[in-house]
């Protein structure tokens, strides 16, 4: 049997031109109803051996794929993370955050070299594990503030390196997610339209955009429009409240997110993701210092039945 992976190939055009058309293609196929991921940084700082377990008990708490984080790719084993997704039958999907000295926006071209070669890794493990994406903030590195606006250079840089890693990704069926974060994580990519902007600049099918709630509730003026404006260009979805708390206990407009998501025909992933304070490495990188739920556990189950709650309501599932 073929993954599903493998039919997200780039078609083949007469013109390889970076028209906005020509972006769309990617989206060709796609799946009949939305999925339900969580990510694994609300349980682990770093996807080894001893993480391995918590794709089961995702499985278990009903969720139907797992974000696999991939900041760190030594402690991860590919061959083993591959059987325990297929004994559990659950999805993988890689999640990026780009380390600093991984940086593909530095001014030193060896840093933005050893940044290609990490995002071109980064999609040959997530194509090994059968995921048809890795998603994050893949355009410059996570965490980088230099108290200044971005300039066209480092705009151009970041242009060059996502599009030499989309065309190696096309080869293995693999998209690329954009996700704006707020200011306090970047002053490269904050808002919807910026990740558009980027898109059509890079020019290649398979780039696509990941919002976020968390980051869109800082960021964006509200929640429909910029779902809207991305349309068909929404690859995945992280649904987290306004607190990184529990969805549906804070002020995150999520009637209007999933009316919004509606319109637009969306049928990919509806991801939790969050941190506690357990994680220290996480939670001082997100500025997590106070309990924002009774548990982890708290985290995924009642978010997740709020997310189906939802679903049922707007949307097909």
């Amino acid at each position: 049997m073929v993954h599903i992976s493998a039919l997200f190939r780039r078609l083949p055009s007469q013109h390889e031109d970076s028209s906005w058309k020509n972006l769309i293609v990617f989206s060709h196929i796609r799946s009949t109803m939305v999925k339900f991921g969580v990510h694994l940084f609300l349980w682990a700082e770093r996807f080894d051996e001893a993480a391995l377990p918590l794709i089961g008990k995702a499985k278990k708490m009903g969720f139907d794929g797992v974000e696999i984080p991939l900041i760190e790719l030594e402690p991860l084993n590919v061959e083993e993370t591959r059987r325990e997704l297929e004994k559990h039958d659950i999805i993988g999907l890689g999640s990026v955050g780009i380390p600093l000295d991984k940086d593909i926006t530095s001014s030193e071209a060896a840093t933005r070299r050893r940044g290609v070669e990490y995002l071109k890794r980064c999609v040959e493990i997530t194509s090994q594990i059968g995921g048809d994406a890795i998603n994050g903030v893949i355009y410059t590195a996570w965490g980088k503030i230099t108290g200044k606006a971005r300039t066209e250079q480092e705009w151009r840089y970041s242009v060059e390196a996502l599009r030499e890693v989309c065309q190696y990704a096309n080869g293995y069926g693999i998209a690329l997610g954009l996700e704006p974060v707020n200011r306090f994580e970047t002053y490269f990519l904050n808002t919807a339209a910026d990740a558009v902007r980027l898109i059509k600049d890079v020019g290649m099918p398979n780039l696509k955009v990941h919002l976020d709630t968390f980051h869109m509730n800082i960021e964006e003026k509200g929640f429909c429009q910029p779902i809207k404006e991305v349309d068909k260009l929404l690859w995945h979805m992280h649904c987290c409240e306004n607190d990184r708390g529990v969805p549906g206990s804070g002020h995150v407009d999520w009637k209007g997110v999933f009316k919004a998501l509606a319109e637009i025909g969306y049928d990919r992933w509806l991801v939790l993701e969050s941190f506690t304070p357990e994680m220290e490495k996480l939670a001082a990188s997100t500025a997590i210092w106070r309990k924002i739920a009774p548990s982890a556990d708290a985290i995924a189950t009642d978010g997740l039945k709020f997310l189906k709650k939802m679903t049922k309501k707007y949307l097909k599932k």
